[in-house]
């Protein structure tokens, strides 16, 4: 088979298998172009430059197991081959992390223009890190900058040490197993960057079953999908220096936060190469609008 026909046939397959995209390729043609490199052992920087080019009896036969544990296990495939690309930058994920796929990375590689002035960030805090995907990316390009990255999980924050040392970045970026704020003391950040959990439990019972093949700690938050974005918007002023900057993702539950806090003046970005529901806000906006917060929490917390 050339490998021409090997994507097709592999566009075939999975478009008739009745998969959920959405964890790195959002088509079955980029799937498919994904788990043939993968499966012949190229990255997709190293593809072959002609269709014609000829897959031989053993990449064949990687190319039909992987194809056959993605349709029969319903995983998403970056756990099959134990890698995805974010940003322009390779990663080990395992099911212990979310599978990188957040519009923030076009964010980081416009190095946050025109909303915050990178220049002045000194300090900055990927928060919820997972596989340090976007606090590792911001460390590559800004490296004039100091950053922390917390996870609540052990687990995750393995798997973003061995990729901070794929990288080289262990002078960079410090990793601290913190449940939110709890563990940075009195550290202050010029920018906070965090896509935090912000699925509710209904929500995420009617997700495809990839998405349940990811950890639950990583999508689902309490309050309707809000009560952990509520706690960041609560706590992160006492984190930031004066001039600091919150971004956050809350992706779907745009809406829903915009309905609970009416007044909090938060501005959507938009995203030339797709992607929603990530909002900017500074720490002077945040202290004005606490107690809103803090009410906003309370009544989450009293409804039964």
């Amino acid at each position: 088979m050339t490998l021409g026909e090997c994507l097709e046939w592999c566009r075939s397959e999975l478009e008739g298998a009745d998969l959920s995209f959405g964890h790195g390729t959002d088509n079955a043609h980029d799937e498919a172009a994904w788990l043939v490199l993968s499966a012949m052992g190229l990255s997709p920087a190293q593809a072959p430059p002609d269709n014609a080019t000829e897959v031989d009896v053993k990449q064949q036969q990687g190319i039909r197991e992987m194809l056959d544990r993605r349709i029969r296990t319903r995983q998403p495939l970056a756990y099959l081959t134990g890698e995805t690309w974010f940003c322009g930058m390779r990663f080990e994920v395992t099911p212990d992390v979310l599978v990188p796929r957040s519009p923030i990375a076009e964010l980081i590689a416009g190095q946050f223009h025109p909303w915050i002035e990178a220049d002045r960030i000194r300090h900055a805090l990927d928060l919820g890190t997972g596989c340090g995907c976007i606090g590792l990316a911001m460390a590559r390009q800004m490296p004039w900058i100091r950053l922390d990255a917390t996870d609540i999980s052990s687990a995750a924050l393995a798997v973003a040490g061995r990729n901070r040392a794929m990288h080289g970045l262990q002078e960079a970026v410090e990793l601290i197993q913190s449940n939110l704020f709890e563990q940075l003391g009195g550290r202050r950040y010029d920018l906070i960057v965090s896509n935090p959990p912000y699925v509710s439990r209904a929500e995420h019972a009617k997700l495809p079953a990839e998405y349940h093949a990811e950890p639950v700690s990583g999508l689902v938050s309490p309050g309707q999908g809000l009560g952990i974005v509520l706690e960041i918007l609560r706590q992160a002023p006492g984190f930031m220096t004066a001039r600091g900057v919150l971004v956050c993702e809350v992706g779907r539950s745009a809406a829903a936060l915009e309905r609970m806090m009416p007044k909090l003046p938060l501005t959507w970005l938009e995203f030339e190469h797709g992607g929603e529901g990530v909002f900017t806000i500074d720490r002077t906006s945040l202290l004005e609008q606490r107690e809103a917060v803090e009410a906003s929490l309370e009544r989450m917390r009293n409804v039964v």
